[in-house]
């Protein structure tokens, strides 16, 4: 029957985690040490933090990477509220995290016992499922369950809280533990006759690929399914490198950083067939009225469906839609007229893209052009890197491709549309233990990695070879450019500042490399020898660059708010 007793419940959660196959876990215990006490005689690896939110932030970033639940492990009270703006990010990346925390004995509950809180309430509103284990017999299906819920459907984070006095009481495990695989659903049979029909009968389509793809996309379907179509391939920001973006169809990041001449295929085009993306605002900024643009969207979960479109939802797993498709595909021919505009619109970007990169290199603003620091940066590191990002005003640049591509090789994570500050810088850290051997690269503004710093330590003693690339524009540039317009140059109250960083003394003091580039001559160089130092010695390097408010992605203007105003605005 392959029934077990553990002498407590964290020996437990510890064998239950090497049956995850979950190498790494993140967080920050409280008082109890009876986790790390249970993982002593493993392989399992806890990553000590300094914050519990970064700590999510990681977890999310290898649970991103991975395509396997990332774990969090924290203790009770304000250790669990720290958590919340990571499990809020978590939820809206859709990444599989399994949070657990302890919390107050049954006894003491009401009395005001140390660090008493009403932990469920407080996480529920941003899991899919939470659960409190008051007693030993059910701690194994709790962890079972937690799984499950996380890993399928629409993956997301789940909580499992531990009360005190079963964590020292014996749990016994009866039977074996259940896979923790997901089951990828195929839709019904009717629903992908109609939708094929409806594809086959479009002219114009576009395929856009979103962060429900990933790890969806073996043996390059998705790009034969263009190919079958003659469609114009596009992907949301969270969905970016689960297609080979240097495939001929491939035109770029769909909505907020989509320019022209790209964007005319969004006018253009008959139907789009979403893949995993739940069209959020971002990923839909500047479409076409809803009247005028069909769309096929495929996702997991039906709270997923967006329906103010005209167009059908169909409920599955990406891969298995695409591969019934193309079954019943078999023998369509896409508009040859169309996959022609297809590529002209794709060499007319990748022209406007150069122009606008050498007259931006050219241009009189004061620092470090940011489309020279991206392109020194692709030669400075193997094309197999991971990009890691963050969403601020300069940093933004790698978002609009091709100023940034990940090519047939290279991966990408990025924040969600919740966009916390200093997820990218965290989140790498995860996504390097998650592809260990693999190119690891972070974009964050200077305002994001003040936000990560107290997590140096963290970064050097978990061993991992992240090059962070700091675009230092003075503090929170988005804030400040938003100021700008309301009030002028003149403020009383800014947001940056010209002034050292202290970045340095910190990287140096946990044994970090660090250079600082001021001039746009001294890139290629430094950016060699940070990346070969990083490799060599696996471990982080940073290297700080001055870049000015004033550069601007392509297209934009600047901030207007939540979002960079158009040049045409």
């Amino acid at each position: 029957m392959n029934d077990r007793t553990y002498p407590g419940a964290w020996h437990a959660v510890a064998d239950h985690l090497h049956h995850l196959g979950a190498g790494v876990v993140f967080g920050l215990p409280g008082d109890d040490m009876d986790l790390l006490g249970a993982l002593e005689g493993t392989d399992t690896r806890f990553v000590l933090c300094r914050d519990q939110r970064n700590a999510l932030f990681m977890a999310t970033g290898y649970a991103l990477a991975s395509g396997r639940p990332g774990i969090c492990a924290v203790g009770k009270g304000p250790a669990l509220t720290n958590t919340l703006t990571g499990v809020l990010e978590a939820a809206s990346a859709a990444a599989p995290v399994v949070l657990i925390a302890g919390g107050t004995a049954l006894d003491r509950l009401g009395t005001g016992a140390f660090q008493e809180l009403d932990q469920l309430a407080a996480v529920r509103p941003y899991v899919k499922w939470a659960a409190r284990v008051d007693h030993p017999d059910r701690l194994a299906g709790v962890l079972e369950k937690a799984v499950a819920v996380a890993v399928n459907g629409t993956p997301g984070p789940v909580y499992v809280e531990i009360a005190e006095q079963t964590a020292g009481e014996p749990v016994t495990r009866v039977g074996p533990w259940r896979s923790a695989a997901p089951q990828r659903q195929t839709p019904d049979l009717e629903v992908l006759r109609t939708t094929a029909d409806a594809i086959a009968a479009a002219r114009r389509p576009l395929l856009l690929v979103g962060g429900g793809a990933r790890h969806r996309n073996a043996d390059r379907l998705l790009e034969a399914f263009a190919e079958r179509l003659g469609a114009a391939i596009f992907t949301t920001a969270s969905g970016r490198g689960t297609i080979a973006e240097d495939h001929p169809l491939f035109c770029g990041v769909s909505g907020l950083y989509t320019v022209a001449p790209a964007d005319r295929l969004w006018r253009e085009s008959d139907l789009v067939i979403a893949l995993g993306s739940r069209l959020e605002e971002t990923a839909t900024f500047g479409w076409p009225d809803a009247a005028g643009l069909p769309v096929i969207q495929v996702v997991t979960g039906e709270e997923s469906l967006v329906t103010g479109r005209p167009g059908t939802g169909v409920l599955g797993d990406v891969g298995r839609t695409v591969a019934a498709w193309s079954r019943l595909l078999d023998g369509h021919a896409g508009d040859t007229a169309w996959t022609e505009r297809v590529h002209a619109v794709r060499e007319a970007h990748a022209a406007r893209s150069a122009a606008d990169a050498a007259a931006d290199a050219a241009g009189p603003a004061a620092g470090v052009p940011v489309a020279r620091v991206l392109s020194a940066l692709a030669g400075a590191v193997p094309e197999t890197r991971v990009l890691v990002q963050e969403n601020g005003l300069q940093d933004m640049w790698s978002y609009f491709y091709p100023h940034w591509s990940c090519g047939a090789l290279g991966g990408s994570v990025v924040p969600s549309e919740q966009t916390p500050l200093g997820f990218g810088a965290a989140a790498a850290v995860g996504v390097a233990l998650a592809e260990p051997g693999r190119p690891v690269v972070a974009v964050v503004g200077d305002g994001a990695f003040n936000l990560f710093r107290s997590e140096l330590p963290t970064v050097a003693d978990a061993g991992v070879a992240v090059l962070y690339v700091v675009l230092d524009n003075g503090g929170y540039g988005w804030l400040q450019t938003n100021l700008d317009r309301v009030s002028g140059t003149g403020s009383r109250f800014a947001f940056t500042a010209d002034r050292p960083t202290g970045s340095e003394g910190l990287a140096g003091a946990y044994g970090l490399g660090f250079w600082r580039v001021d001039n746009p001559g001294d890139l290629h160089g430094v950016l060699h020898t940070a990346w070969q130092h990083c490799a060599d010695n696996n471990t982080a390097g940073v290297v700080e660059v001055r870049v000015s408010l004033a550069d601007s992605p392509p297209g934009t203007s600047g901030a207007g708010g939540d979002f960079p105003l158009r040049e045409d605005e």
